[in-house]
C-alpha cells in the first residue's frame, strides 16, 4: 500500500528560513511569561489547505527575553509555510530555545478541527540542571 504522505511532507518547513527572533536582557529572575497567538495559521504540506489554531508559549527567562514584535513577525511567516501541526510546535520551541536559552519553555498548539478531529500538541524543554 502506498503512503499518501511522503518523507518530504514530514520534513516540510523544518528547515525553512524564518525571521530572526530578537531578544533583550532580562532584569528579573524566577518568573514565567506567557505569549498567546489566538489566530495562528500555517499550511498543510500535502494538501496546501490552511491550518488554524491557537499557539501558546510559556517560558521562564534566564538572561534573555523575547522581543515581541520580532516573535510576531516570526510567527506570521508560518501563514504560507507547508508544515505539519506537530512540527509547528516543535519548530517554534526549538527556535525560541535557541534564541533565548531559557530556564524552561513550553509551546502548546491547539488546532481547530479538520474532518472532525482536533489536535492539541505540547512540547516542553528544560535547561539541564546546573546550566543556569
Amino acid at each position: 500500500m502506498k503512503r499518501a504522505y511522503t518523507d518530504e511532507h514530514a520534513r516540510g518547513g523544518l528547515d525553512a528560513a524564518l525571521p530572526e527572533i530578537e531578544t533583550w536582557p532580562n532584569q528579573f529572575r524566577d518568573y514565567e511569561i506567557e505569549i498567546i497567538l489566538p489566530e495562528f495559521s500555517s499550511v498543510c504540506p500535502k494538501t496546501g489547505l490552511p491550518d488554524f489554531g491557537k499557539l501558546v508559549l510559556r517560558y521562564v527567562p534566564d538572561k534573555l527575553c523575547l522581543e515581541l514584535k520580532s516573535y510576531k513577525m516570526y510567527l506570521l511567516e508560518y501563514r504560507n509555510l507547508g508544515i505539519f501541526q506537530e512540527n509547528v510546535v516543535n519548530r517554534v520551541l526549538r527556535d525560541v530555545v535557541a534564541a533565548t536559552r531559557p530556564v524552561s519553555a513550553t509551546v502548546i498548539g491547539d488546532f481547530t478541527p479538520r474532518g472532525g478531529l482536533s489536535t492539541l500538541v505540547t512540547a516542553t524543554w528544560r535547561a539541564p540542571r546546573g546550566k543556569r
